[in-house]
């Protein structure tokens, strides 16, 4: 009985964590190139000492559920609604790839595309304020700038000439979904996702650049709304299976001779 208290505390845990995952994809909704994350469950088994050593048989008749766990949250790496800006600030990867940018520790980190805007220095940056790996900067007197498809940057002055100032590569991955969320819409590399793999846009296994465009949530409120309905059923039943055991304890408790 004491038992059954600690299984449905583990599902209303399990389930907690679920709600609250889904509960972020949904306030992400209309973050540009947000990806949204799901809850991997696994179960509890204990298998019992009495087990004979060497005998299957001996060994699944002894194992006994304790619960359920969450494995991992990982992320879905779906693309998102293409939407058009007009804004040439914006850039959008159309297809597989991610850029290179620098965390202010010097680490790698890894976005999806989204506003840039030119620092101080003239160098290209996210809107957050992390510089490009590719360490492009513009010139001094330059009025705007363009990005091709293969990921070339040109700067415009005010005579509309234009000067290349250097290419922006794309990086991808084996697995995308094991890719860590670390904040500002910036990912990082994991054991699952594999190594980064270095190429240049438009090019086999890369996406284009599109500039003036942007890349929306790939959050879905139908599928949310399903799943956090599903959650919190799942969370109730768990929570009347430990109201039903406590009851049953009271009852022995109880009990005289």
């Amino acid at each position: 009985m004491i038992e059954a208290l600690q299984i449905a505390a583990t599902g209303m845990q399990a389930q907690q964590r679920q709600v609250e995952t889904i509960s972020n994809n949904m306030a992400n909704m209309s973050t540009p190139g947000f990806k949204r994350a799901k809850v991997s469950f696994v179960d509890l088994v204990s298998r019992g000492a009495e087990s004979v050593a060497g005998s299957e048989q001996a060994l699944g008749a002894a194992s006994r559920g304790l619960g359920v766990s969450v494995s991992n949250v990982s992320l879905v790496m779906d693309a998102g609604e293409v939407r058009r800006t007009d804004d040439p600030a914006d850039l959008l990867i159309s297809g597989a790839g991610f850029i290179e940018v620098l965390l202010p520790d010097g680490a790698t980190a890894y976005s999806r595309g989204g506003r840039l805007r030119v620092g101080s220095d003239g160098q290209l940056a996210t809107a957050e304020g992390h510089a490009l790996k590719a360490s492009l900067t513009l010139p001094s007197g330059a009025q705007s700038f363009s990005v091709a498809s293969d990921g070339t940057v040109a700067a415009r002055d005010a005579l509309g000439r234009e000067q290349i100032v250097g290419q922006i590569p794309l990086i991808r991955f084996n697995d995308d979904d094991g890719l860590q969320a670390i904040g500002d819409r910036l990912f990082r590399a994991t054991a699952r996702s594999g190594e980064a793999i270095a190429g240049r846009a438009a090019e086999a296994g890369f996406g284009a650049f599109r500039q003036g465009f942007l890349e929306a949530s790939n959050v879905k409120l139908g599928d949310e709304v399903v799943g956090l309905m599903l959650a919190q059923r799942a969370y109730e039943a768990n929570a009347k299976v430990l109201q039903a055991s406590d009851e049953m304890l009271a009852m022995v408790n109880n009990l005289r001779k």
